[in-house]
């Protein structure tokens, strides 16, 4: 009894730490995310102590983060990948091996094996395109060139983030780096998105109207609450991360004709149990391991390498456009967010990454998003209102 009611208090605590640190973090513009971390920071061992991480807290954690890549899913067709057009294509893949590449050379300079080292690499792989998006949306030029091609490269970028993470988590698992490793690890998560995102959006497109037929209006989310939880199930069984699976669900059930209404329906679900991930996440972090020199030097070096890798990727992808509107891209591409942090999370987990290692990465992920929204609406105000370019 004693134990329950510790948890209880703890997940009090958490929960309301979530919601003062989003509040906060809003009022200076900042993402909620930011402000969540921080406020995991602040009650964690490193500082209050008044919560610690612990398996009933873990799990919490594990359920919520795959939700949010479940969402993540709901909010991408196969449809708007089909749709972006080869600017946006060249900047999602650009954008995703020029980090990868120069965060794999980075992180093996520091000490670590080749699979490790290719762990550290996948954190600095993805953007955020909730923060990105928020910015476009507030200034009001979603309609624009450059933020079509964002937007769509976003998407390219989070799916091929997705896949890698799978690969490299296989492959940190398998202990070594071959050729031969790699390729099967490379077929099988690349077979296994493909067929279930394929065969499971065209069997959701023609068999989802027995969901308008149910009594129950909760009927067509238990239905995807099932295939998300089932899926991120699967893929582990496949040597991926749950929440690719998740993904994947969530792709599959942006198909159905009650999408919107699973939007809606899931975001209670998704403000109860995604904050206990972020916080549970900046609990992690031992501050301690950040005052000294080396980490600082560490943390610089990251952060300008995730900043500058970021905005050569989309740069170059866009630079048809013109080179200011291929700034523009770029820097709206920096943003690392939820999937860095997803990323040092599992590191920090699986034991790829030490104390100090997990708390520059997770360090970095907030820099980013921190540093990329204010230069992105300034270059928005002074955008040049000329007529767009193709896409």
């Amino acid at each position: 009894m004693e134990h329950t009611t510790a948890i209880l208090l703890e997940v009090f605590i958490i929960f309301a730490a979530a919601q003062a640190g989003g509040w906060l973090a809003r009022l200076v513009r900042l993402p909620d995310v930011v402000g969540q971390i921080v406020a995991g920071c602040v009650i964690g061992p490193s500082v209050l102590g008044w919560i610690a991480p612990s398996e009933p807290l873990e799990v919490l954690s594990e359920i919520g983060v795959v939700l949010l890549l479940f969402a993540v899913g709901l909010e991408t067709r196969i449809e708007d990948v089909k749709r972006v057009g080869g600017s946006a294509f060249a900047v999602g893949v650009i954008g995703v091996i020029i980090p990868f590449v120069v965060g794999a050379f980075w992180a093996h300079s520091l000490g670590p094996d080749w699979p490790r080292s290719l762990f550290v690499a996948a954190a600095f792989v993805a953007t955020s395109a909730g923060i990105t998006a928020s910015v476009l949306k507030q200034m009001g030029v979603l309609r624009a060139t450059e933020s079509r091609v964002i937007l769509g490269a976003a998407v390219i970028d989070d799916i091929l983030a997705m896949l890698l993470l799978g690969v490299v988590v296989a492959i940190q698992a398998g202990g070594s780096l071959r050729v031969g490793t790699l390729a099967v690890v490379a077929a099988e998560a690349i077979g296994f998105v493909v067929v279930v995102g394929w065969l499971g959006t065209w069997m959701m497109r023609r068999s989802s109207k027995w969901l308008d037929r149910a009594n129950n209006p909760m009927a067509p989310l238990l239905a995807v609450l099932v295939l998300c939880l089932g899926l991120a199930w699967v893929s582990t069984r496949f040597g991926l991360a749950a929440i690719i699976g998740a993904f994947l669900a969530g792709m599959i059930a942006s198909e159905t004709h009650q999408r919107v209404q699973l939007e809606e329906q899931m975001q209670p679900l998704l403000v109860l149990l995604t904050p206990f991930f972020f916080v549970l996440t900046g609990a992690k972090i031992e501050l301690a391991k950040l005052a000294s020199s080396e980490a600082l030097w560490m943390l610089l070096v990251a952060t300008v390498l995730a900043l500058l890798t970021k905005l050569a990727g989309g740069w170059l992808g866009a630079i048809k456009l013109g080179p200011r509107s291929a700034l523009i891209v770029g820097i709206g591409m920096v943003p690392r967010g939820e999937v860095g942090i997803v990323v040092a999370a599992l590191g920090l987990s699986a034991g790829v990454f030490g104390d100090q290692l997990y708390a520059v990465i997770i360090a970095m992920s907030l820099l980013t998003s921190v540093i990329a929204p204010p230069f992105l609406s300034l270059l928005l105000k002074n955008r040049d209102q000329g007529p767009e370019a193709k896409v």
